[in-house]
């Protein structure tokens, strides 16, 4: 029996300035999926050796608060002077889930700083659904201004000036047993606030079979490295979930064709995270391909994908997979498999979709 299990970790992640029309479909799960006919019987799972908290190789860069084509330079100058109001999630458009946390009053403010000589690292607001654990920092030192972080050998972006970030609760990280954390990514909170960085946390959904559960509130311990600066900054970060409205749906709806059959199981939905479980059965001739699914809302918005773990087990490819809620109240999902082509594409053709294998869940009345 060829059984094997893994984690799903970003390949690449890009924030387009384009906000209002950006390209949610995104492959960074691409490389691990194509990697799933090949992998051998024992557990593969793909770490960052440098910077354990980034699933991926690519630091997540660029994600902008206004297009730059539809502002002047001093109106955008201007804007950077004017103090925050409200939540700053509310401005990042690039992430739908995000701002509607933001919007609905779904974030949380705290106040956890630390300082080393003339640097202050401050964590100012958290967003945490019970599968998203997000927070800002803001970055205060000398070296820093508009978001250019001068680390004594060169002037780079704040966001790459991050060396390493870790992220553990109960004392356990990423890689220990036990442990509720997954992984996750970084990136910047935008021109208007461009000394802000985003952190993202996905916890791992405990199994179905386990008396384990995420908890509603929890601290997190986070150790931050910058380059240039020997002193590592750790902080302690509350973290309450802010949001009961969630919709679980089980739908165990198949479609088959083609020498493929696709399963959607359970459907779960917050206002900031979706999450959906599926399968992948493959036939002996179809058993090469790489497939996953994309998610639309009833507006046709393709959902961008976040993170997610999957198994498999002879030729069924079984995926946790998790997305960013789209904007408003969809009144249904449409679930639409395809076959991975290009590992580093940012969106998904039209030839990509297998024809016969769509889904539709409806979404509860609560939710139109």
């Amino acid at each position: 029996m060829d059984q094997s299990k893994f984690d799903i970790k970003l390949k690449e992640y890009k924030r387009t300035k384009d906000s209002t029309m950006s390209p949610l479909v995104r492959a960074r799960l691409d490389a691990t999926y194509a990697a799933l006919p090949e992998m051998s019987r024992e557990r593969k799972v793909q770490r960052l050796r440098k910077a354990p908290y980034v699933a991926a190789a690519a630091v997540i860069l660029g994600a902008t608060v206004f297009t730059s084509g539809f502002i002047s330079p001093v109106m955008a100058q201007s804007i950077k002077q004017i103090p925050l109001v409200g939540s700053l999630f509310s401005f990042i458009e690039a992430d739908l889930g995000l701002r509607a946390a933001g919007e609905q009053g779904l974030s949380s403010k705290v106040n956890r700083s630390i300082s080393h000589q003339d640097m202050k690292l401050e964590v100012t607001e958290t967003v945490f659904d019970g599968t998203r654990a997000v927070y800002l920092l803001n970055v205060t030192a000398p070296n820093l201004k508009d978001g250019m972080f001068d680390t004594g050998a060169e002037v780079v972006k704040l966001s790459d000036a991050i060396e390493n970030v870790t992220f553990s609760i109960d004392g356990k990280g990423q890689d220990d047993p036990g442990s509720l954390v997954t992984g996750g990514f970084f990136y910047s909170a935008g021109e208007s606030h461009p000394n802000f960085l985003v952190f993202e946390e996905i916890l791992k959904t405990p199994d179905h079979n386990s008396t384990s559960k995420i908890p509603d509130s929890f601290h997190a311990e986070v150790v931050v490295k910058l380059a240039g600066i020997d002193q590592a900054f750790k902080l302690d970060i509350p973290f309450q979930k802010a949001t009961n409205n969630t919709s679980q749906l089980k739908p165990n709806a198949i479609q088959s064709n083609d020498g493929i059959s696709f399963e959607v199981s359970e459907v779960n939905v917050t206002p900031v995270t979706t999450r959906l479980l599926y399968s992948v059965k493959l036939d002996g001739e179809t058993s090469d391909k790489s497939i996953r699914a994309a998610l639309f809302d009833d507006q046709g918005r393709q959902l961008t994908s976040l993170h997610g773990e999957g198994e498999r087990k002879d030729n069924t490819l079984t995926f946790d997979a998790r997305y960013a809620s789209a904007q408003g109240q969809p009144k249904y999902f449409i679930i639409k498999p395809f076959v991975v082509k290009d590992h580093f594409a940012e969106t998904v053709t039209d030839d990509q979709f297998i024809k016969g294998l769509e889904i539709k869940v409806d979404l509860p009345e609560k939710n139109k």
